[in-house]
């Protein structure tokens, strides 16, 4: 198979373990279920999962052990969708070409599934203890599973997702003459390149790759999480909403000062190239090669939604 007819068969994968996890819809909490599974099955690229899964592939492992733990990350990242696009942070209405789970359900419905999505990331993240079973190494593996939720809960909270999101807030308070280039790739890297670093270090932590590796993946991806920042922001300036799936032009509509106002456009996509270009030196460094997954850090930089 080509590139696009595998990632295509890994985002079937992808959304196929993701809604394995999901609830039900029934019982008193069922209007907050369903707003869950809305904003969840909405679509998407199904990207970190599908990282996740590759680096675990490329450090060796071959269980079903990562995949609580790729349903759970895609559920931090549609929580913070759902929260992101509230009339209180982006009033955003429209999202991968559909209304917004606000626009649907209502603002405190939609806070409460994000809240929903969060809790019950770590829920379904945890079950993978469960599918340790009587290995011999079972210390180690045991070890691998909380040394994996640590990293969840780490760049998933203040000092990185969270963190970014805080710090994109008050950058929209600030004059833009200081919003500095520090600044903005603080909030890249924290806001958007915290949960694909989570993706690749916990991917290769359940594959029981060494802490050095890991280090190194964590670099790679912080480089890739940027690199898709600004080209999301080369987008929101060249793009439209048939294409794209959500307005276009909302960053400016905010006042926000982007990656792309601050560095201009062939700059911004210079930037891109070349933070791919080093990350897929990083991930083609270890003994075995994972040639999808150097594919697919390539596509970003060309990806038109």
């Amino acid at each position: 198979m080509n590139f696009k007819e595998t990632l295509a068969e890994k985002t079937v994968h992808a959304e196929d373990v993701l809604t394995k996890y999901l609830p039900e819809e029934k019982g008193y909490q069922k209007k907050v279920i369903e707003s869950m599974n809305y904003s969840v099955l909405a679509g998407g690229k199904r990207l970190r999962p599908i990282l996740m899964e590759e680096s675990f592939r490329l450090f060796g492992g071959n269980s079903a052990i990562v995949e609580p733990f790729m349903a759970a990350l895609e559920m931090i990242h549609n929580y913070s969708l759902v929260h992101d696009d509230l009339p209180a942070m982006d009033n955003d209405e429209y999202r991968r070409g559909r209304k917004t789970t606000w626009n649907v359900y209502g603002e405190g419905m939609a806070v409460l599934a994000g809240d929903a999505l969060l809790n019950k990331a770590f829920e379904t993240a945890a079950e993978a203890f469960s599918m340790i079973g009587e290995a011999a190494d079972i210390a180690a593996r045991y070890a691998a599973v909380a040394k994996a939720l640590q990293i969840l809960a780490n760049k998933a909270g203040i000092y990185g997702m969270i963190g970014g999101q805080c710090a994109d807030i008050c950058a929209e308070e600030l004059p833009s003459d200081q919003v500095t280039k520090e600044l903005l790739w603080y909030i890249h890297k924290n806001k958007t390149a915290a949960l694909i670093e989570a993706a690749l270090m916990i991917g290769a932590v359940l594959a029981g790759a060494p802490d050095e590796a890991v280090k190194k993946l964590e670099q790679a991806a912080e480089n890739i999480g940027i690199a898709f920042q600004i080209q999301d922001d080369i987008l929101d300036v060249t793009s439209s909403l048939e294409v794209l799936g959500k307005p276009v032009g909302s960053d400016e509509k905010n006042h926000k000062v982007t990656y792309v106002r601050l560095n201009g456009l062939e700059q911004s996509k210079k930037d891109v190239e070349a933070l791919s270009e080093e990350a897929l030196k990083i991930l083609s460094s270890f003994d075995r090669r994972n040639e999808f997954l150097e594919d697919l850090v390539r596509a970003l930089i060309t990806r038109e939604k």
